[in-house]
């Protein structure tokens, strides 16, 4: 009787594992059977217009209480689902409330929305715990550039400014990460070659896929140089040449700013009529310990298109804030007097 007791609580203990196990990655992405178009030419069509706009808000870091879960749960998805509604609600009002607070942005409309919740708890998907590597010691000592949102910036010099800010570059990564508008890629392909066009910073990025080797060392620039082939319905595009110390892996190329020993190896597969997996490692050994993966899906949205960004034209912070900044440094000298 006692083996069959034994036996009895065993087998409840490994139904409530195996519940338990279920419970916590039932939300992860369900694979289909998916056969994805060519072009005339018979390389894998992966043309239009895509936007990353559902993970917006999604950390890159993952919160460290959260461990290794990479997805939320079906009950966690739900909430989120709500809340994106009531935003969209609140973003078609045509007066805000009697009550709100006064600001100086625009009407909530003119951002962009994610359409549906993002399954992932972080964009890095890789190490486990969804958090960047160790930066290496030589390289906390590169100055990050002052970015968008500092109300108290260090203004000696416009190189004290983003690249981005600067109106000059996003990066590689920076252009496709998931920001609060301006997310579009229109691929463009032609027997040999993938063109990428970004909507923010407007950069064109134009992969050959004949196989020709990396441009030399000497020859660098601030979007690398890239070179793509085809791994089955898998677009592999790997970028090396990249000109140090200008724009970091963060949302809108932020951050730490990467080395000349830089490499992404990004990875583009057309899931479903709508959806491209998009997933790209970072290997730049002189700046973090080991190398990490980040990954989220990129989709075709009815009436997305890319619109023009003009930045340098309407550019006068860099006027303003290094003028304000010599006004500062006047006043104080004279208070010294």
């Amino acid at each position: 009787m006692k083996y069959r007791v034994l036996i009895l609580i065993i087998g409840l203990g490994i139904f409530s594992w195996a519940v338990s196990l279920a419970a916590q990655t039932k939300a992860a992405p369900v694979a289909r059977s998916f056969a994805a178009p060519k072009t005339p030419w018979g390389d894998p069509d992966l043309q239009g217009t895509w936007t990353s706009d559902d993970c917006i808000g999604t950390p890159m870091n993952r919160p460290v209480n959260l461990g290794d879960k990479l997805y939320y749960t079906e009950q966690e998805l739900a909430q989120r689902e709500s809340t994106l509604a009531q935003q969209a609600k609140n973003d078609k009002q045509e007066f805000v409330a009697d009550n709100a607070r006064v600001g100086t942005g625009p009407p909530g409309h003119w951002g962009e929305r994610a359409r549906r919740p993002c399954k992932q708890t972080s964009l890095v998907v890789d190490p486990p715990n969804g958090r960047t590597p160790d930066v290496l010691p030589e390289a906390r000592t590169r100055p990050i550039p002052e970015g968008a949102g500092n109300n108290n910036p260090k203004a000696d010099s416009w190189e004290d400014f983003s690249y981005y800010i600067r109106c000059i570059s996003r990066g590689v990564t920076g252009s496709i990460f998931p920001v609060i508008y301006g997310n579009g890629q229109n691929i463009v392909q032609a027997p040999g070659f993938v063109t990428i066009l970004q909507e923010m910073v407007h950069e064109a990025r134009v992969i050959p896929l004949d196989g020709r080797p990396h441009a030399g060392s000497n020859i660098r620039s601030y979007m690398g140089d890239a070179r793509g082939h085809f791994e089955g319905n898998t677009l592999v595009v790997e970028t090396t040449n990249f000109l140090p110390n200008k724009t970091g892996i963060g949302l809108n190329g932020g951050g730490l700013p990467t080395s000349d020993a830089l490499k992404l190896t990004e990875r583009y597969t057309r899931t479903d009529p709508n959806t491209i997996a998009y997933e790209v490692m970072i290997d730049d050994p002189k700046t973090y310990a080991k190398p990490f993966k980040v990954a989220f899906p990129i989709t075709q949205e009815p009436g997305y298109q890319n619109f023009e960004y003009a930045c340098h034209e309407g550019n006068y912070a860099m006027f303003d804030s290094l003028s304000g900044a010599r006004a500062l440094e006047r006043a104080a000298a004279a208070k010294t007097k």
